[in-house]
């Protein structure tokens, strides 16, 4: 297809400046030809179909339509209209102002990214990606040049838009690429493991793919290169990358530890969601760093050896959907109180808590308190020594649970509205449930007071569990029957 005119009308569209023109679609500013004024800046992208364009430009076009017209949010594009395949194929959608993520990775001469900084930026894309596997769907192509990161008021905080649905997935739709293309397609330097072999459905394939992303921002290199061979792509099915740190001795282990753990060639043996993954970039204090973290030399070869073996049968499986993935795998966040607390209230909490962790084995747990603002200089209630002696009270509640498998981290978030504060962590980190302790104050008075709980339960982003308080002596005293003498 012939470039367009500047100015041509298409379908009620006025065409503009060319943006972007890639290896299988033009992008070009447009405007409504009437002069009407549009709620948002908008851009029309066209399928490349000259003679040595592929099949899969134009299968692509239909994926991202039809994937499109099911995606909603702010971490998406939105669609204003769509060209008939048949006669003028076209995409009109919102044009999203920002840089891309390639802006960050270094060029000649120039610094690499703090840590700080990789972090929030890895964080809001594992945002972003979340997102989209909520609604059923996968990218599959997740790379700089398909992440648009708008900066907020306050850097290093980021928010990420995906571009380009061309080769994802949907649970709900036919997936055309496996049908029509009978191979593995993505973009070679970011594909995961099992990509390659054609799995399109599994969400820790993003995963993966931001991983890749944070090894580049983090060395300046790619982990894995740009294979061009089907045998080079099945490398990474047993191979690990060199180690981040022995590139680069100044990155903290926590964030090696994170990277190395996106790009485990076993997707099992990955963040179990993009969520997870957004929590610990949030929150890297609370990593907990393993042998992967402090490695500088790559794996052995007799480790690579037997996955080598285990890749070799390695064949397509299908995978369930995205979003029921996802939700086996939850963030459970607990809030714990350190004022008036009684031991029924703490007990009952634990047991709630307990039974919500056995129904996931592989849910997160966040122990949460909220302590107002202290003014004091006083050096035993500075804010300082109250920080510690809440996360010392959090870990020792927690020592009733029996956390193995789960990941477990403990926060102690400073507000004078305790409601607001738990509410306002929940949205941040992608909690699925939370548990607290139900008000003690009767029916009547909830209907005048507006109670933690009931606020919090009211304005929650997710489930919320309200535990009331019981112990279990309670219960016996119950069933104590008196003894009759004889």
């Amino acid at each position: 297809m012939r470039r367009l005119l500047l100015g041509a009308d298409i379908d009620g569209f006025r065409i503009g400046e060319l943006l972007h023109k890639g290896g299988m679609a033009l992008i070009y500013k447009v405007a409504y030809a009437d002069g009407r004024h549009a709620p948002f800046d908008m851009v029309m992208k066209v399928p490349r179909m000259t003679a040595a364009d592929g099949a899969e430009n134009i299968i692509g076009f239909e994926v991202e339509h039809q994937i499109m017209q099911a995606l909603s949010g702010p971490h998406v594009p939105r669609l204003v209209a769509a060209g008939d395949i048949a006669v003028m194929p076209y995409l009109v959608m919102e044009y999203v102002p920002g840089r891309m993520l390639s802006h960050w990775l270094p060029q000649a001469g120039q610094a690499l990214s703090s840590p700080p900084t990789i972090a929030a930026l890895g964080a809001a894309v594992a945002t972003a990606a979340h997102a989209l596997h909520q609604q059923n769907a996968v990218h599959l192509d997740l790379k700089p040049a398909n992440v648009i990161i708008q900066e907020e008021i306050a850097p290093p905080a980021f928010s990420a838009v995906l571009l380009d649905f061309g080769l994802s997935y949907h649970a709900h739709y036919p997936d055309l690429l496996a049908e029509e293309m009978r191979k593995a397609v993505g973009s070679p330097a970011y594909m995961a493991p099992e990509q390659v072999v054609g799995m399109r459905g599994d969400p820790r394939s993003d995963v993966f793919s931001i991983g890749v992303m944070l090894y580049e921002l983090a060395t300046g290199e790619l982990p894995f290169g740009s294979p061009g061979t089907d045998g080079g792509l099945r490398q990474r099915l047993w191979a690990d990358p060199a180690p981040p740190r022995k590139l680069r001795p100044d990155l903290p282990a926590w964030l090696q530890e994170v990277i190395l753990r996106c790009l485990e060639p076993a997707a099992a043996r990955r963040y179990p969601s993009a969520a997870h993954l957004a929590f610990d970039l949030s929150h890297p204090a609370q990593i907990e760093v393993t042998e992967r973290g402090r490695r500088l030399k790559g794996t052995g070869f007799f480790t690579h050896f037997k996955r080598w073996l285990r890749a070799a049968g390695a064949h397509y499986q299908p995978s369930p959907l995205p979003a029921r993935q996802i939700a086996e795998v939850p963030i459970l966040l607990v809030a714990v109180p350190h004022q008036d607390a009684s031991d029924a209230t703490l007990y009952s909490l634990r047991q709630a808590v307990s039974r919500s962790l056995g129904i996931s084995p592989s849910a997160r747990l966040a122990c949460v308190t909220v302590v107002a603002p202290s003014n004091s200089a006083d050096e035993e209630t500075s804010e300082t020594a109250v920080h510690r002696a809440m996360l010392a009270m959090l870990q020792n509640w927690a020592r009733g649970l029996d956390l193995t498998g789960h990941q477990t981290s403990y926060h102690v978030l400073e507000s004078s509205d305790v409601a607001e504060a738990i509410v306002r962590h929940a949205e941040a980190n992608h909690v699925s449930t939370i548990v607290m302790g139900a008000a003690t104050h009767g029916l009547q008075m909830q209907r005048f007071v507006a109670t933690v709980p009931i606020r919090v339960a009211m304005r929650a982003p997710c489930t919320v569990i309200l535990v009331k308080q019981a112990l279990p002596f309670d219960r016996l005293r119950a069933m104590e029957v008196p003894q009759t003498s004889i």
